[in-house]
């Protein structure tokens, strides 16, 4: 293809010799070169419309937009329904865990009132400096975290909680056994009332002959309850021709206690007792001085001291314990 080019300055003129390709490469070329310039163009002026708000470009951009926020709206919803199942899972546990706090903190013998009270700390107790001191620092923005970054918060969250949800269940399975072990030891008083003669050697009140006192004697009134120091089972409950009406109760460990004497029996053989149930009324049966319970606590079938088992609390023997003194017996 030729090209004449033709001026006035020029004496004759010119023919250029361009290829056909070569032509359709230019012109390719101002074609996409026009087209980058008017998109270009385009994007500036959309972009500055979408800045100021003109009402030509958000009619046109309409469309666009109310799908793209449909679509983001769409996510998020979905990530907070998620996310609000797990909360709500974590407040489930966390109550869970409260309720486990108060359980564990009664076995343990610990107020948890005392323990709410330091968070619900009065403003208008805290210090004075507290409230009035100067602040300042330089401002540094926290950074919001992403969801992503909030799942796994929550995951972790998750994950601890039912790490202490199972050390408190192991703490509450603890304390609930060493609880119901305590409970096997007879560590209440059998009657009301201080012993009136004490476990070891003594006069006997028959022979007038020193002999060893194999229990506490507590001196009550006829007719008045005899409770069991610890629950246990009741492995007898008969006349004894030495111990009257004697009720025998097994509280395990091969640990045994002995209530003689009495009026009256209120339990039978293979009954279970608690703590506290009242098991006899008080009498002088079998060999006896006058109405009056005889206490004993045997170990593997021997007797041992009453008193060091009876709690602080509730031990009448004092210091008869360690000294005989004369008085009611079996």
């Amino acid at each position: 293809m030729q090209i004449i080019v033709t001026h006035s300055r020029l004496s004759r003129p010119r023919v250029l010799n361009v290829p056909t390709w070569g032509l359709f490469a230019g012109l390719l070329l101002a074609g996409a070169s026009l087209l980058m310039l008017v998109g270009a163009g385009y994007h500036l002026v959309m972009l500055k419309g979408v800045r100021e708000g003109w009402p030509v470009v958000n009619q046109i951009l309409a469309p666009f937009s109310r799908a793209e926020f449909a679509q983001r709206d769409r996510y998020l919803r979905e990530n907070l329904d998620a996310m609000a199942a797990k909360v709500g899972e974590l407040q489930a546990k966390l109550v869970k865990l409260d309720s486990m706090g108060e359980r564990v903190s009664g076995l343990a013998g610990l107020k948890p009132d005392d323990f709410r009270a330091l968070d619900r700390e009065p403003l208008a107790e805290r210090p004075v400096s507290a409230l009035k001191s100067g602040q300042g620092g330089p401002y540094v923005r926290m950074a919001v975290p992403s969801l992503d970054e909030l799942n796994r918060s929550l995951g972790t969250l998750d994950q601890s909680a039912d790490r202490s949800s199972d050390v408190f269940t192991l703490i509450e399975s603890r304390l609930l056994e060493a609880r119901l072990l305590s409970l096997m030891v007879p560590s209440s008083a059998p009657v009301d009332g201080p012993a009136a003669s004490g476990f070891g050697f003594r006069i006997d009140p028959f022979t007038g002959l020193g002999a060893l006192h194999t229990g506490l004697d507590f001196p009550a009134l006829p007719g008045t309850p005899i409770v069991a120091a610890a629950g246990g089972l009741v492995v007898s409950a008969q006349t004894h021709p030495t111990y009257g009406q004697l009720v025998e109760i097994d509280h395990g460990n091969r640990l045994v206690t002995r209530y003689a004497h009495a009026s009256k029996l209120l339990v039978r053989a293979g009954d279970l007792v608690r703590r506290g149930q009242e098991i006899a009324l008080v009498g002088s049966s079998g060999r006896s001085t006058g109405p009056h319970l005889h206490f004993e606590v045997l170990v593997d079938g021997a007797p041992q001291n009453p008193a060091k088992f009876l709690a602080p609390g509730s031990n009448p023997s004092g210091p008869l314990a360690a000294v005989g003194l004369p008085g009611r017996r079996r």
